[in-house]
């Protein structure tokens, strides 16, 4: 039977990239005002256009099976004198994309980034389709409580360490002051540290005798976040360090967290948000050093700065802060993602199970007989 309606034509690609380079290049500039997502993804996309051009395979050409063999790959390297070394910066002669074998999770985190990628390029008509998207449905795991915040015992740990740091010299008052607004600004506000990183004082201002933060989050949205006297009195120390006056002007651009300042550097530079994870583990490391509790130290050492972010809202919601407030606080897109930092219904259903006993079910149930006369439990002798 003759066709009776012609065949469309192909729709022309929204994008003009000539390669794979090209093409992910242009993907990953998308991201340009994201740093962190920027290093994550290039990292990725490297990887797996490596082992593609050892399969001798453009991106056109991947089907569901070489999403398979590469998750396989991730598993363990191979073979491991080519793909796993230490790690040292890309430009150095013998680096190696791995470290080691990918965790679960970080296999994970791989795949999805590559999702979006073939995502991006099917959309764009560069290729057809998302191989990556043809993945076997699993169950929904029950979404557990965030474990990896600091509980009090660590946390008194940590303000101990900072309280304890160095001040002999000029330099270690200030890298002291640095790591106490540091500690103080993640902790009572529950920031990222790469929201930190690119915030300027002037990013504070009051309204109604009430001082605020607008923070620029992910994807560039904009939130403002209720700012406390204490952080306010945090603030001024920091910047009594740095010889600026107590409170920022209006619009100033004085970076919230500087660079030391130093002869040849008089004007105040931003540190990276790699800094701030620097400084902050340096501070973790420092707690478990002098803690004598072998489970506070195993907790501070495996800390990260985004513990605090964690910490944060556990403690909000343990101080009585109402979820919902919470939830603006974190500016978490679903309320359901600040419940998981909800601890003391966990707390008060361990406590209530306690009342269940042996003991006590016993006394209470045990039918009395008279032991005197021999007469045994629900006897019918008058």
């Amino acid at each position: 039977m003759p066709d009776t309606l012609p065949a469309l034509p192909a729709s022309p690609p929204l994008i003009a990239a000539q390669s794979d380079q090209q093409a992910v290049l242009l993907w990953l500039s998308e991201f340009m005002d994201r740093p962190a997502t920027l290093r994550s993804y290039r990292k990725e996309t490297e990887r797996f256009l490596l082992w593609l051009s050892d399969r001798n395979k453009q991106l056109q050409q991947v089907q569901r099976e070489d999403v398979l063999d590469y998750q396989r790959f991730l598993q363990a390297p191979w073979p491991p004198e080519r793909w796993v070394g230490p790690a040292r910066p890309r430009q150095h002669p013998h680096w190696k994309p791995f470290t080691g074998p990918l965790q679960p999770g970080s296999i994970r985190q791989a795949l999805t980034i590559l999702s979006a990628l073939f995502s991006y390029l099917s959309e764009a008509g560069y290729r057809r389709g998302n191989p990556f998207k043809l993945v076997r449905k699993r169950q929904q795991a029950t979404t557990l409580p965030v474990e990896r915040f600091f509980d009090q015992q660590s946390w008194q740990a940590i303000l101990h360490a900072i309280d304890t740091l160095p001040d002999e010299s000029l330099r270690d008052q200030q890298q002291a002051a640095r790591a106490r607004w540091l500690i103080t600004l993640l902790y009572l506000t529950g920031a990222r540290r790469q929201e930190v990183a690119q915030a300027r004082m002037g990013d504070f201002s009051q309204r109604r005798q009430q001082w605020w933060w607008r923070v620029q989050g992910k994807g560039g949205s904009h939130a403002d976040i209720p700012v406390s006297d204490e952080l306010m009195t945090a603030m001024a120390a920091y910047r009594n360090s740095l010889g600026l006056s107590a409170q920022p002007e209006h619009q100033e651009d004085t970076p919230l967290a500087c660079k030391l300042p130093g002869e040849k550097n008089q004007t105040l530079q931003p540190i990276s948000d790699k800094a701030i994870y620097l400084i902050c583990r340096e501070i973790f490391q420092r707690a478990a050093s002098q803690s004598a509790d072998k489970a506070v130290r195993s907790r501070l050492i495996q800390a990260s700065t985004h513990w605090l972010r964690h910490t944060a809202a556990s403690h909000q919601l343990d101080a009585g802060i109402p979820l919902l407030m919470v939830s603006q606080n974190l500016r978490h897109a679903s309320i359901q993602t600040t419940r998981r930092y909800l601890h003391s219904e966990d707390d008060a259903r361990h406590a209530a199970t306690g009342l269940h006993r042996m003991q006590d079910r016993k006394t209470a149930t045990e039918p009395a007989g008279n032991p005197e006369s021999g007469t045994p439990p629900d006897s019918n002798t008058p």
